[in-house]
């Protein structure tokens, strides 16, 4: 990657407040599922996960392919058409295991993102013997986590831009991370779902994230 192409992503604030935006109206509009609740969940849920992880992985590299800069200004779409496929495949998930009914943007955000920054979600999900207790989360708290989120995503960006500069063989490379990212959201929401949740009434206020 050249150094002005660098330095122009590092220096505009705008990018990490664009993927902060996305990742919030992302988790406020939960997708709906036509997959129904089934005795034996977890072989769909898995291979729910290995579908929506190939659509990300074919998503992400067919837009990495553009060479040079052309490349640079597609990762915010991909970034939001994976996102896209991941919480569909999320809300799907929590369908075979019957949660739909109590699927909300907390638990949307924790599976999506748990990744990236578990000690942000630590006081939104928290795992007791064979249960997880969920605490509601104000719109500031979200607000506030996926602004820490954007500088966190941004900061992978960066990390990983001088792959698409390489032609083919960077597309090939985001398309594996994609994958391997969607791998890891599913096995987040498989754990999440096959237990037991209770929902806390309690409010997380926009102090509480780090």
């Amino acid at each position: 990657m050249t150094d002005n192409a660098l330095a122009t992503l590092d220096s505009d604030q705008n990018f990490r407040h664009k993927v902060g935006d996305a990742i919030l109206d992302l988790v406020l509009r939960v997708p709906a599922s036509s997959e129904n609740e089934i005795e034996h969940p977890e072989a769909r849920a898995r291979a729910l996960g290995r579908s929506a992880a190939r659509q990300a992985s074919l998503m992400a590299g067919s837009m990495a392919l553009p060479p040079g800069f052309l490349g640079w200004l597609t990762i915010l779409p991909e970034l939001m058409g994976v996102w896209k496929l991941q919480a569909q495949m999320v809300s799907d998930i929590a369908a075979v295991y019957g949660k739909s009914a109590t699927l909300g943007r907390e638990q949307m955000v924790y599976c999506l993102f748990k990744h990236v920054s578990a000690q942000l979600f630590r006081d939104v999900v928290v795992r007791v013997g064979e249960r997880f207790v969920i605490q509601r989360a104000s719109l500031g708290f979200l607000q506030s986590a996926a602004r820490t989120l954007g500088v966190k995503v941004t900061q992978k960006v960066i990390g990983k831009s001088a792959a698409r500069f390489v032609p083919l063989i960077g597309a090939v490379g985001v398309g594996a991370y994609a994958y391997f990212d969607t791998t890891q959201v599913a096995k987040t929401a498989i754990e999440l779902f096959s237990k037991e949740i209770v929902i806390d009434s309690g409010a997380l206020e926009a102090s509480s994230p780090r």
